[in-house]
């Protein structure tokens, strides 16, 4: 959620800030401002809307500078407006600053600057960072110190972009759980909340540890810890290409998306996947520091994360279970941070998360680091918060994904999971040599299967055509496929905004039998041979109450016929405990069509945003 930028150099920054936000425009946001010292003040310009709002309201300005601060916002305290947009100042306007997360003791801290004599003018959390800067930089007018001595005093999650007129050389920044990058450049350094934003001027980043603060000049950035203390930190560098970031002919990035899960699952089972000296494959994870032993001793998984991580993980219960024996739990990261959840020693932690910043799934790792319990982490993003702090870390090789609504994440995480539960069950004998060489090989034919499919998407287009304005869409299926109903049915919502609910098929007659009219779609997925006729049963009873049926199986024509079905999208072949990674697919393309077709820009889903770093 949110947006921030920031540059310092001898370019003029109101172009880079602008072109900066657009490569954030993914992270969701309802109003877009920035900030550039122009020689004698700071100039602020915010509008409620897109950013094209905001380019239509400086079109006939020139705003001259090379320092300034952008952000788009996603309103947490206040509605979206002009108002509450940032960035946000002090009363004098001498002190600028863009913000990402929550300040938690905002109201207390509102309470106290006001008996001080200031009046706000916004219902942000965030102008309360502005003025409790403002007052301690009037105490010794050293912008630096002000900052630090404000952040002492703010509890909850900040990633923070600070200017002053006094200091029009430099630009503060300072993160606690929010994530927020610095892109080192030739004269010329970037603030940013993520990666793209700067790679078309950089590719060497620092990633802000928590509570660290940076001081970024046009020629080097000093680092801090909160105390004042120097810092010392190697820059990463960025390997992904900046393309990653463009549409490349892509009418929207989700679509693109959808179609690099081929390239970004062999890239996944490349780095993972072993041969040496002409043996058979194994599957490798040289990052994990786990032995054969910590597997056949582990007496429990815990899994845990949010949305679309989350229905990763439920798939990842059934693996574990049918490949390792061992007993799973996934839980809800939001819900099990407050459970007083019940932790081990034995016990494995693995937390997946997109973007390795997910609020409720970093509190949930802190919470079982602190039990004891070894943390695997799961993520797309290196230098992440999550792959700093867990024990080990599992990288998903997806590259960038810019569409809010998740894809290739998904399936790159489910590889990984994959990978892990056939690992786990080879060490700890659950698992034959043969079978277990057979399916990594069923794995690896697995992106050829998903380009096969890709190839042709008539059949689910002409389905959307029919039915994209159905106002009850249910997603049916059994136990792999019930995890996959999941996460299909939350895609269709985020992007569509269809009602769209999901259940195992054996629930329909406990309850959700009772909504099934002529206005229902049914949707229901089949990747396991020994559940199809029980599925095939599902699909005649809500045909007779009227509703419009789609099934998505690997099965043949003798199973799941025309008449059994108004719809019949085949996927290829493969072992049914990994349906998930192929029959995702057709549910994937239905959301992204039928978003399309209602005139919603399946990119931008209103209300959501990429990584969520605030309860």
């Amino acid at each position: 959620m949110c947006g921030i930028v920031g540059y310092v150099g001898e370019k003029k920054a109101t172009p880079i800030l602008l072109n900066a936000l657009k490569m954030l425009e993914y992270r969701g946001y309802d109003s877009a401002g920035i900030a550039v010292f122009n020689g004698e003040d700071i100039v602020v310009r915010k509008v409620k809307g897109a950013l094209e709002c905001l380019e239509q309201h400086i079109a006939k300005e020139v705003i001259e500078g090379s320092l300034g601060i952008g952000h788009t916002r996603w309103a947490t305290h206040g509605e979206p407006s002009d108002i509450n947009a940032h960035p946000q100042t002090n009363v004098s306007g001498t002190i600028a600053i863009v913000h990402n997360g929550i300040i938690e003791n905002y109201a207390k801290l509102k309470a106290w600057l006001q008996e001080q004599g200031v009046v706000f003018r916004s219902q942000t959390d965030t102008e309360v960072v502005a003025h409790l800067i403002n007052y301690f930089y009037e105490q010794d007018k050293d912008i630096l110190s002000a900052v630090l001595n404000a952040l002492h005093r703010l509890e909850g999650s900040y990633a923070l972009g600070v200017i002053s007129k006094d200091y029009p050389d430099r630009i503060i920044a300072a993160r606690k759980e929010s994530p927020l990058i610095i892109g080192l450049g030739e004269g010329e350094n970037f603030l940013a909340s993520d990666v793209p934003a700067v790679l078309e001027h950089t590719r060497k980043v620092l990633y802000l540890d928590q509570k660290q603060v940076a001081v970024l000049y046009n020629d080097h950035v000093d680092l801090y810890d909160d105390q004042g203390a120097k810092v010392i930190k190697e820059p990463s560098h960025v390997d992904w290409d900046i393309s990653s970031a463009k549409k490349d002919g892509y009418a929207h990035f989700m679509l693109k998306e959808i179609h690099e899960q081929p390239r970004a699952l062999r890239d996944t089972l490349r780095s993972k996947i072993v041969r040496e000296n002409n043996q058979p494959a194994d599957i490798n994870f040289e990052e994990l520091k786990m032995t054969p032993e910590d597997w056949k001793n582990a007496k429990r998984i815990v899994i845990t994360a949010c949305g679309t991580a989350y229905h990763a993980g439920v798939v990842a219960r059934y693996a574990f279970e049918r490949f390792a024996r061992i007993p799973v739990v996934v839980d809800v990261a939001s819900e099990f941070r407050y459970m007083n959840p019940i932790l081990s020693e034995g016990d494995i932690f693995i937390i997946i998360s997109q973007s390795g910043e997910t609020a409720d799934t970093l509190a949930a790792m802190r919470l079982a680091k602190s039990k004891g319990v070894r943390v695997i982490a799961i993520t797309n993003c290196v230098g992440s918060t999550a792959s700093r702090e867990a024990d080990d870390v599992i990288y998903t090789m997806a590259g960038p994904e810019i569409a809010v609504a998740s894809t290739k994440a998904y399936t790159t995480q489910l590889m990984c999971l994959y990978l892990l539960a056939l690992k786990s069950g080879f060490c700890r004998g659950t698992l034959e040599t043969d079978r277990y060489r057979k399916l990594i090989s069923e794995l690896e034919s697995i992106p050829e299967k998903i380009e096969e499919l890709l190839k042709d998407q008539s059949d689910i287009q002409k389905f959307v055509d029919r039915n994209f304005n159905k106002s009850k869409v249910f997603f049916i299926g059994r136990l792999f496929d019930s995890a996959t109903s999941l996460e299909s049915a939350l895609k269709l919502k985020e992007v569509s905004y269809m009602h769209s609910e999901a259940f195992a098929a054996g629930e329909l007659k406990h309850g959700p039998i009772a909504l099934m009219d002529d206005t229902s779609l049914v949707v229901a997925i089949a990747t396991v041979p020994e559940l199809y006729e029980k599925i095939a049963s599902n699909i005649i009873e809500v045909k007779s109450r009227n509703a419009t049926t789609l099934v998505i199986t690997q099965a043949d024509e003798s199973v799941f016929k025309k008449d059994t079905a108004d719809a019949i999208i085949r996927i290829p072949d493969t072992d049914s405990s990994f349906g998930p990674l192929i029959s995702v697919i057709p549910s994937q393309l239905f959301a992204y069509y039928c978003s399309v077709h209602r005139g919603i820009n399946p990119d931008k889903p209103r209300n959501l945003a990429k990584s969520v770093t605030v309860e």
